[in-house]
């Protein structure tokens, strides 16, 4: 299950969820406060029948001196509960029947012990019905990405005709006319339509079961000759250990990947580009010396882009990628001074991804 079908049926389930245990409680709330009424009135309708029988075991009764005309009314106090009679032809004495107050906390625990069983009979029924309604609402989110993935697909097959067709061709005029800046953009623009092919094809694998350990130097290392041919004139910095890491790492690979080139492709001319490995924390930090970026809380959004190249959806993918494989993404940047991204691979406890 994908990352965004698990979510929506979490989201489905405890709405669904959230709403009926709500109504359920009220209704059981309101239930129980009943079930004390008319345990009041049960016990207060038992002293009338013991006032004319004389013959209670559930009840004490005692004459008292008729002090009071307060005849008939169930009263309650630390004692239990009261209720005082007229004796028929005594004006001096009356007769006070009580109900202990150990019995009726008896007898109301034994209606809560009936309300919670019945309640959660109730909730786990409730659970149930919540989790097939958050399966049913599943499948037409479930349908709908599965139009569009197989729609990626297509248009990812499609590209590969005309763009080899543009690459030979530019490789060509290339070799008749040697080097040109009108054909190094047309190569940088099929790189770019590249890019794109390769983002939309991590964007739709699945990374986080595809765990293996590898190490990060030759993997940085790797990355930096590649860069290193199409931005010759930005100065590219190294400086990792061999650090063994367990992650997917085609997946890293296609994060690096993003976060070096648009570090690249956004510097100063004969700008900077640095790759650190922090061992203490843990830490990858990509740092440029480039345009910055003044709506870093933003980065992530898709289609969002504050410049003109691109499509914006390069660092939704390293966003998505990142939470594939529970690595922790930051962001520090300054207009015109420059970026810095801080990658935590494997990190369980998390506040903020800064260096100190």
């Amino acid at each position: 299950m994908k990352h965004v079908e698990l979510e929506s049926l979490i989201k489905s389930f405890l709405l669904f969820f959230i709403s009926m245990t709500t109504l359920i409680v009220v209704i059981f709330y309101n239930t129980y406060t009943k079930e004390l009424k008319t345990l009041d009135e049960t016990l207060f309708a038992q002293m009338h029948i013991c006032n004319f029988e004389l013959k209670c075991d559930a009840f004490s009764m005692d004459f008292l001196k008729a002090e009071s005309d307060d005849f008939y009314s169930l009263h309650k106090d630390a004692k239990g509960l009261s209720s005082i009679f007229p004796i028929p032809g005594s004006q001096e004495y009356s007769l006070e029947i009580r109900f202990s107050q150990a019995s009726y906390e008896a007898k109301i625990e034994e209606i809560q012990q009936n309300t919670f069983t019945y309640f959660m009979i109730v909730m786990l029924v409730v659970i149930l019905f919540s989790f097939l309604f958050s399966i049913y609402a599943l499948f037409p989110l479930r349908n709908a990405l599965r139009l569009t993935q197989e729609f990626i697909k297509d248009i990812l097959h499609d590209f590969n005709t005309p763009l080899s067709t543009l690459r030979l061709n530019s490789a060509m005029l290339k070799k008749d006319l040697g080097e040109n800046e009108k054909i190094n953009r047309m190569e940088k623009s099929i790189q770019n339509i590249l890019d794109l092919q390769e983002n939309l094809r991590a964007y739709l694998q699945q990374h986080k079961s595809q765990v293996e350990k590898f190490d990060l130097k030759p993997m940085v290392e790797e990355r930096l000759m590649m860069l290193e041919k199409n931005y010759p004139e930005i100065q590219f910095i190294a400086n990792v250990p061999s650090v063994m890491l367990m992650t997917n790492k085609s997946a890293l690979s296609r994060i690096l990947d993003n976060l070096l080139s648009n570090a690249s492709k956004y510097n100063k001319a004969k700008g900077r580009v640095e790759i650190v490995y922090d061992k203490n924390k843990e830490l990858i930090i990509i740092s440029d010396t480039g345009k910055g970026i003044k709506n870093p809380s933003r980065i992530f959004e898709r289609f969002y882009k504050e410049q003109d190249r691109g499509v914006g959806i390069g660092l939704h993918i390293v966003k998505k990628l990142c939470s594939e494989l529970d690595i922790k993404i930051g962001v520090e940047s300054k207009v015109g001074e420059g970026t810095s991204f801080f990658l935590r691979i494997g990190a369980i406890h998390y506040k903020a991804i800064k260096p100190s």
